[in-house]
């Protein structure tokens, strides 16, 4: 028995994978990985895996970093850990400073969770209650967008509309108003990202005229549909959408968990639109993959509505055990500090480049229907036939052979149903993203044949 095999057997006996059906691994083997170092990960028996997909979209600059190692190893010999209600430390306060300063203007003040999904229930309770607060109390509904991705816990699962993860749970979720969305993958031929945007926006102006009195915020993954398949949009949505919920006084929530911190180009994805919203809830990336921190950016605005004497119980009395980690923290300064000292931005748009060259001959594949880029992010979109863009039936899991494929020549793709997506660390090299396109165009062939 190999050391993988003998960490594998020990995994199943205890372990519940997430976003995992337990029964594949009968069939498909774990992959247990005993160290990382900039884009790759080792296993127990010294097999190498080019990671291609961030492991989960949180990895900026790669692993093992040695400038957030010293930086986390520094904060353990001082603090590891305090609670944050009536205390408070330093990492946090400067990692909060910080987010204040690089965020877009008039995001004030920064409250800390754990994950991606906690910081969204954060901003969805927050609008609420601010509404509430205000005596707006009929303000108690949320618009989202078709094919949106918020979360799993259930507040962010009720805002979310990806069938695959919600309609299971949909007795346990609270009722939203979901309107067609931007995505440019259903534009005519012919028709540009920012002509199919605007006009699929008159469908979101509708639902805010017809519902604004009744309705909180609107919340939006800016540009990038994430786990919805990677599915984009043109920022004039975006745009339009922040006049909107002016005119019709309603939140806009930015959820840029997984497209903040350089993703699309900008260090927010808001920026491209030259927005601010009311709620920016960011994770992911913010401490480059190294520990659980989540923030929520709001406004002076929000704040005040729930500064008041203690008896009026209008306190914002969220709290999580772990908020404000002093080592979080500390990882997510030292991520930002390599934003500030490297040119992290100009540098991604030469690697941008690299994977849009990369990737160009797939658009002629007879089984590829897009492919679609926003910054260092690239989908690859497989059908059954490219003339009507016939998809493979999902029950024949394709992606799941290029996924499969992968592995055995050292490269971690894990696709979202049939699309084939890259979302690498910006450590990069031109060298290793031709090796990880060569190997998905090797995988893309073999699972398309019968």
């Amino acid at each position: 028995m190999t050391n993988n095999q003998r960490l594998t057997e020990r995994d199943l006996a205890v372990l519940w994978h997430p976003c995992t059906q337990m029964k594949d691994h009968e069939q498909l083997p774990l992959i247990p990985i005993k160290s990382g170092q900039g884009v790759w990960l080792e296993d127990f028996d010294g097999n190498r895996y080019l990671d291609a997909i961030s492991s989960w979209w949180v990895n900026l600059f790669g692993h093992a970093n040695p400038i957030i190692n010293q930086a986390v190893k520094r904060q353990l010999d001082t603090l590891e850990h305090v609670i944050l209600g009536g205390f408070t430390h330093e990492a946090a306060v400067e990692l909060a400073e910080k987010l204040v300063e690089i965020t877009p203007p008039g995001l004030n003040k920064c409250f800390y969770a754990d994950n991606g999904s906690s910081a969204v229930e954060i901003a969805l309770k927050m609008s609420f209650h601010y509404w509430r607060n205000l005596g707006k109390t009929q303000k108690n509904r949320f618009i989202t967008l078709e094919n949106s991705y918020h979360g799993e816990t259930l507040g962010a699962l009720a805002v979310g509309n990806v069938a695959l993860y919600k309609d299971t749970y949909g007795p346990l979720l609270m009722d939203v108003i979901t309107v067609p969305g931007p995505d440019c993958y259903l534009r005519e031929e012919g028709e540009s990202w920012e002509a199919y945007s605007i006009r699929r926006f008159a469908d979101m102006e509708q639902a805010l005229a017809r519902h604004a009195d009744t309705v909180c915020a609107v919340i939006v993954e800016p540009l990038v549909q994430c786990a919805g398949n990677m599915r984009m949009y043109h920022p004039v949505y975006l745009r339009l959408l922040r006049e909107a919920c002016d005119r019709y006084a309603v939140h806009l929530i930015a959820d840029e968990i997984a497209v903040g911190f350089g993703r699309t180009g900008t260090l927010f994805a808001c920026e491209q639109a030259a927005i601010s919203p009311d709620f920016l809830c960011l994770s992911k990336g913010l401490t480059g993959g190294y520990l659980p921190l989540s923030a929520v950016l709001t406004t002076d605005a929000v704040y005040q509505a729930f500064y008041d004497d203690y008896q009026n119980l209008t306190a914002f009395l969220h709290s999580h055990s772990y908020t404000g980690n002093a080592l979080g923290c500390r990882a997510a300064l030292a991520t930002l500090g390599i934003f500030q000292s490297q040119d992290v931005l100009g540098s991604n748009r030469n690697l941008a480049a690299a994977m849009a060259r990369a990737v160009d001959r797939f658009r002629d594949h007879p089984n590829v229907a897009e492919v679609r880029q926003t910054g260092m992010i690239v989908a690859i979109e497989l059908v059954k036939h490219k003339a009507g863009r016939e998809p493979f039936p999902w029950q024949e899991r394709r992606g799941l052979r290029v996924y499969r494929h992968g592995l055995s020549q050292g490269v971690l793709l894990r696709p979202l149903g049939n699309v084939i997506y890259f979302m690498p660390p910006y450590v990069i090299t031109e060298q290793e993203i031709e090796r990880m396109v060569a190997v998905a165009w090797q995988g893309i062939q073999q699972a398309v044949q019968d």
